[in-house]
């Protein structure tokens, strides 16, 4: 997904009173090569408060961190309206627990293959996050490919009782048992 799109289609569907969980913030991919994107973002860090940088802005390394703040410039944040907008959002990096068990959706006006040029540069928000700051791309790497070896298993064996379950019911229809 692009995260531009992706970040308005989300905000849209929490103005309208939807609740939202994105996984896999990491592999949300932006327009333009990794190096122009670290330089915006390095130009990004140097907005601050210059009396009390501690004051804010507040400039978010993590993935996920970085699409709920895109999503927060799509909503009117400062309302009541906006805060429990926003308090609809959930974004994680990986899959956590609860979450991986549940059906994903894609949003087709947002996915890349769909929306950017092909041959066209880009980068993924993992990379960048990694380039300027975030220290847990390695964990967050480990347990998605866990993640993934249990789900594959767990489909191996769905198929299998899915195959036995059919065979099953075509020998009943056959009148063999």
């Amino acid at each position: 997904h692009m995260l531009g799109r992706l970040a308005s289609v989300i905000a849209k569907q929490l103005l309208i009173g939807n609740y939202i969980v994105c996984v896999r913030c990491e592999e949300i991919t932006l327009s333009g090569g990794l190096v122009r994107q670290k330089m915006k973002f390095h130009r990004f860090l140097r907005k601050r408060t210059l009396t009390q940088p501690s004051d804010g802005p507040f400039h978010y390394r993590a993935p996920a961190r970085i699409l709920w703040r895109t999503v927060r410039g799509m909503l009117p944040h400062r309302t009541k309206r906006g805060a429990a907008a926003l308090d609809r959002l959930k974004c994680f990096e990986g899959v956590p627990a609860p979450y991986d068990k549940l059906k994903r959706v894609v949003v087709p006006a947002a996915v890349k293959v769909l929306r950017l040029q092909h041959g066209r540069r880009f980068c993924k928000l993992s990379e960048l996050s990694t380039q300027v700051g975030w220290k847990q791309a390695d964990v967050v790497k480990d347990l998605e490919d866990k993640r993934k070896a249990e789900a594959l298993e767990f489909y191996k064996e769905k198929k299998r009782l899915s195959q036995l379950r059919e065979k099953a019911i075509a020998q009943v229809e056959a009148g063999e048992v």
